[in-house]
């Protein structure tokens, strides 16, 4: 059986803590230091935003579980330390910000145990300074079992083809330029892969890598071109989930659906149901991530 690409159930994390993660601040060039506000304050407006995002999920017929992170974590709000496979196995990985890694806390790792085997967990690649960080780094095809992956401080390139050769993902690996000139820290914030349709910013992938993974994409999907202005409103920061009746649905953040043109719009219309969307200014903002960073899924 072909596995599908995406699912109607999704797992997120309710904040005990939010801020600007000096720890991860300097690979990921999205984050904004305002040292004006107070992290209670910061806090506060984050978790209205949770709040009113799992409701707009929920109200669409998607189904999400809640758990609540610890203190000591400020991106606990973004669970990508574990994916979740349709055979009902799961693994861990290797995170690079400390304080990331006690995200992976025993009560949440026990909690999916309860409906997924633990088949492989890289937390020991940490103490070697390698990392990959689970599908921020990797950005899955399911259906056709290809990984997308740019190399960057968070995605080290030895372990991803070590991860593809060991779990048989064919692997697309790329290297990319953000609008800082550095390499952009996880794929998912420049492309997205939906059941027809994939979303990508060619214009950040270096020239000697673009032609290939231009012509991987459009393999098996219609591809949706995203500027390197419209990565910077969380465009490629997407992610196609299903409701109870199995229609087809793109989520992203108010400033995601905002900044795509309605040529853009109409074109993903082909393919959507409907565009789920909320307002996640002060997580982007804070976070340096959106909305796909705040949902892991549930097979």
């Amino acid at each position: 059986m072909k596995e599908k690409q995406s699912t109607n159930h999704i797992f997120m994390v309710e904040p005990a803590e939010f801020y600007m993660n000096p720890e991860t601040l300097e690979s990921n060039h999205y984050q904004i230091e305002d040292k004006d506000i107070g992290k209670e304050i910061i806090l506060d407006k984050a978790i209205k935003e949770f709040k009113n995002f799992h409701e707009t999920l929920t109200s669409n017929g998607v189904n999400v579980t809640v758990l609540k992170g610890i203190k000591g974590c400020p991106d606990h709000i973004f669970p990508n330390w574990f994916i979740t496979f349709e055979d009902k196995s799961m693994q861990i990985f290797s995170m690079r910000a400390k304080n990331r890694r006690k995200e992976k806390t025993p009560e949440m790792i026990e909690f999916l145990k309860q409906e997924y085997e633990l088949t492989d967990d890289l937390s020991h690649y940490e103490e070697k300074d390698l990392f990959l960080e689970s599908t921020s780094s990797m950005v899955f095809d399911r259906v056709n079992r290809v990984v997308y992956a740019t190399s960057s401080a968070r995605t080290n390139p030895e372990l991803t083809k070590k991860w593809c050769e060991e779990n048989k993902y064919e692997l697309v690996l790329f290297e990319t330029q953000s609008h800082t000139g550095d390499p952009i820290y996880h794929t998912d914030v420049l492309m997205y892969v939906g059941t027809e349709v994939i979303g990508i910013c060619f214009e950040v992938i270096k020239e000697e890598y673009r032609e290939k993974v231009k012509e991987m994409v459009s393999k098996n999907h219609k591809v949706i071109e995203i500027t390197k202005e419209q990565i910077i409103d969380f465009c490629g920061n997407s992610l196609e989930v299903t409701n109870n009746d199995d229609d087809l649905m793109l989520v992203m953040s108010k400033r995601a659906y905002d900044a795509y043109s309605k040529e853009q719009i109409a074109a993903l219309s082909k393919f959507y149901k409907k565009f789920i969307y909320a307002d996640l200014s002060v997580i982007e903002k804070f976070g340096g991530g959106s909305a796909r960073c705040m949902l892991s899924e549930l097979f």
